[in-house]
């Protein structure tokens, strides 16, 4: 039996799931992701990060039972791991959300301006980014000034299996340091933050082989088998659940919600800085030849809240609405706040690209009657997919691609 593991490095945990040819589940595995809170910020060390991933990784195909033919990984973007010559880590992950590169993100705002790094880099001007993290560890580390690598989660992880030292193309554009529309690096960027070309893995497309499974610290189940990156998580969502056509629209309605909109060409750099001045990343797709746009919002984060705070479950909860009266007036409110959050994200991308030509909801939140409804009201038509795991069955979809058993725009499961 062919068997493909997805591998899915989060920022709350690593989920790893193990798939036959047809799609189906045949073993899953998670482990948390243990950030620490320091002085500085949210930080976990590369060490303890490798062990989350392998340990989800060991579990999904111990309980598949099968030997695997190829791993897909994926993984939250943004941060990142420096190495020495013997790579050996010289500092902890940042969190891709801490909130300690303040003073950098002025600089890079009075140095290059929000114009020129929306334009170029894709991104709204903001301490989110790689680059403005590596200027604040080669000001603060002094260790990280030896730095001859830089990986990103996936990329570590990979190569800790046993993986190239490479860099897959939909990361690259997380970090600030790539030109989105000429998918190589900018050169003022990297040298504003201290970089240089020569940190850089090679770069290359998801979905190619990147190696084989050769450490002893994983399950015999996994050794040999074809590696591959599958890029950032979101773009990695939307290939399971299916939504990476021209124009389709993945909206991944978890506590931290996000509109993924695969488009083809890129838009002009002015229209790109247009979609950054709205907070719409651009990035290349996980799939050849196309851009994936993402925006994202909070209005997950507060439903959950809503939820707690109101002290009854979603069902209750979408009950009450839909009777319009006690908690259920509060919460109609707060899931429409969302929903216009939402859609404001939608139109934006509307406005420059034109109108998605389909758009897939996943994530919790596709199981709250009021959520659906509110969006349906807002957006139209919506398909929901049935996909619990979209990020490592996309991370799957192209490890199947690496090792030649599906073609190059087949999904598992296919006739």
């Amino acid at each position: 039996m062919a068997a493909f593991a997805g591998l899915d490095v989060g920022t709350t945990s690593s989920k790893a799931v193990v798939y036959d040819a047809d799609g189906l589940v045949l073993g899953t595995g998670r482990a948390a992701t243990t950030w620490e809170t320091t002085p500085d910020g949210t930080e976990i060390s590369p060490e303890a990060l490798r062990r989350s991933a392998f340990e989800a990784l060991n579990a999904a195909a111990v309980d598949a039972g099968v030997e695997v033919r190829a791993v897909g990984v994926t993984c939250m973007g943004e941060s990142g791991v420096l190495v020495d010559a013997r790579e050996r880590p010289l500092a902890p992950v940042i969190a891709w959300h801490d909130d300690r590169d303040g003073d950098e993100v002025a600089d890079l705002a009075a140095t290059i301006g929000a114009e020129t790094f929306g334009g170029i880099a894709g991104k709204p001007l903001r301490g989110q980014f790689s680059l403005t993290k590596h200027r604040w560890l080669l000001r603060h580390t002094p260790a990280t000034r030896d730095a001859t690598t830089r990986f990103d989660v996936g990329g570590w992880v990979v190569r800790r299996l046993g993986g190239d030292a490479v860099l897959e193309l939909s990361l690259a554009g997380r970090t600030g340091w790539l030109d989105v529309a000429t998918c190589d690096w900018w050169d003022a960027a990297l040298d504003w933050s201290g970089a240089h070309r020569a940190l850089m893995p090679p770069l290359v497309a998801a979905g190619v082989p990147v190696g084989v499974v050769s450490s002893d610290e994983v399950s015999p189940l996994l050794r040999g088998a074809v590696l591959t990156l599958a890029g950032h998580d979101h773009q990695a969502s939307a290939l399971g659940a299916r939504a990476t056509g021209q124009g389709h629209e993945l909206d991944s309605s978890g506590t931290a919600e996000a509109l993924v909109r695969t488009i083809t060409p890129i838009p002009s750099r002015a229209d790109v800085a247009r979609l950054a001045n709205a907070g719409i990343t651009t990035d290349p797709s996980v799939e050849a030849g196309h851009w994936s746009l993402l925006g994202g919002t909070e209005g997950g984060l507060a439903q959950l809240r809503a939820m707690e705070r109101l002290g009854a479950d979603v069902a209750q909860l979408d009950a009450a609405a839909e009777a319009g009266s006690g908690p259920g007036v509060e919460w109609r409110s707060v899931v429409a706040t969302a929903a216009d959050e939402a859609l404001a994200l939608h139109q934006a991308m509307d406005r420059v690209v034109g109108p998605a030509a389909r758009v897939v909801v996943t994530g919790g939140w596709r199981h709250s009657a009021e959520v659906m409804r509110a969006k349906v009201a807002r957006f139209g038509p919506l398909e929901v997919s049935s996909v619990e795991e979209a990020g490592a069955l996309g991370a799957a979809t192209l490890a199947a691609r690496a090792c030649g058993d599906i073609g190059a725009n087949d999904h598992l499961g296919d006739p």
